[in-house]
């Protein structure tokens, strides 16, 4: 085996990103404190070819040194809107007809390798704060709760390592 180099990957331009058909499914971050998770969740959702991603609360807008840091020229593919209340924008989608999945540890969560996509139906996921989580407001409101199942001593998962997950496994669901 050889590694490939950055030229052989055959990757997108921006413009020919934008003008790609993305999968139904939006990304909402709820209050997250760490630029450099939120670059990493830009980075993972132009891996995956997300619709959107919704910044909400605190969570900090590009421009900005280090959300660009691991975000690597990501906020320029994906499209992106700020929204402060995380709630009204939760109920915004529903109208929308958009399903609602807070990411979250919660009773009558559904196990993310059990969750299973409805065909035609466009989702949001929503990834909360890094001590607090999503907000209770948010969960409560929310469709479905989806978790992680973890197996060691931790109880959760960094917040850009629970998007790969997530959006990993939710790509392949809808895609194939």
């Amino acid at each position: 085996m050889r590694k490939l180099k950055n030229s052989e990957l055959e990757r997108l331009n921006v413009e020919e990103f934008k003008k790609i058909s993305k999968i139904p499914l939006i990304v909402v971050l709820d209050n997250i404190r760490s630029l450099n998770n939120i670059g990493s969740v830009f980075r993972t959702s132009d891996a995956f070819l997300i619709e959107k991603i919704y910044l909400c609360g605190i969570t900090a807008k590009p421009p900005h040194k280090e959300i660009h840091k691991t975000a690597l020229g990501a906020t320029e593919s994906i499209v992106w809107e700020y929204v402060e209340d995380t709630l009204e924008l939760v109920k915004k989608l529903q109208k929308e007809k958009v399903l609602i999945a807070s990411i979250e540890q919660a009773d009558n969560s559904t196990l993310l390798q059990d969750f299973t996509i409805e065909a035609n139906q466009k989702y949001a996921v929503i990834f909360g704060n890094e001590v607090k989580g999503v907000q209770q407001e948010v969960v409560s409101s929310s469709n479905y709760c989806i978790e992680i199942p973890q197996f060691g001593t931790k109880h959760s998962l960094n917040i850009s390592v629970s998007a790969g997950v997530v959006l990993w496994d939710l790509f392949k669901k809808i895609k194939y």
